[in-house]
């Protein structure tokens, strides 16, 4: 069985007008330029049409992930998450233990994710590593280059 994909009702109502935008506006380009393309006659031969193909076939795939991503969705309510541990939407400051520095990470659900700016997906190896832990504690998270020592130092929740 799937798991679910903890979600803000903010990143849920913006992957859904995002869904909407490239199924209503983006989709509709593209099968107006693959017309085009297609009446410029041979389709052996004609780059444009299977440009606009694999353009085609990439958006829709793009779309399907999405839709999947709100199926998949469990909206959660930042007021009900425990303060004192980290969850759902909490900013992270820990130290990183092998870089001897510290770190701030921000546990977001999908639609939220930037790791250049330390937005990690709860559902990823160190959201995971992170949940339920306290200030204090230290965790050992396996990745996919080996494994990342952490202590928690402080745990925030902005907003509430």
């Amino acid at each position: 069985m799937a798991e679910y994909t903890p979600m803000t009702q903010d990143a849920y109502d913006k992957k859904k007008a995002e869904i909407d935008y490239l199924e209503n506006v983006e989709m509709p380009k593209i099968v107006e330029a693959l017309a085009a393309a297609r009446a410029e006659g041979d389709l052996k031969e004609n780059a444009e049409y299977h440009g606009q193909k694999e353009a085609q076939g990439m958006l829709a795939a793009r779309i399907s992930q999405m839709k999947s991503q709100l199926v998949m969705a469990k909206i959660i309510d930042p007021t009900q998450i425990k303060t004192d541990e980290v969850g759902f939407g909490a900013v992270v400051t820990v130290f990183d233990e092998d870089l001897e520095e510290e770190e701030v990470i921000t546990l977001v659900g999908a639609g939220d994710e930037d790791y250049d700016k330390g937005k990690y997906l709860i559902s990823s190896p160190i959201g995971k590593g992170l949940v339920g832990k306290k200030v204090g504690e230290s965790v050992e998270i396996k990745v996919p280059k080996g494994s990342i020592n952490f202590k928690i130092l402080k745990i925030e929740y902005p907003g509430y």
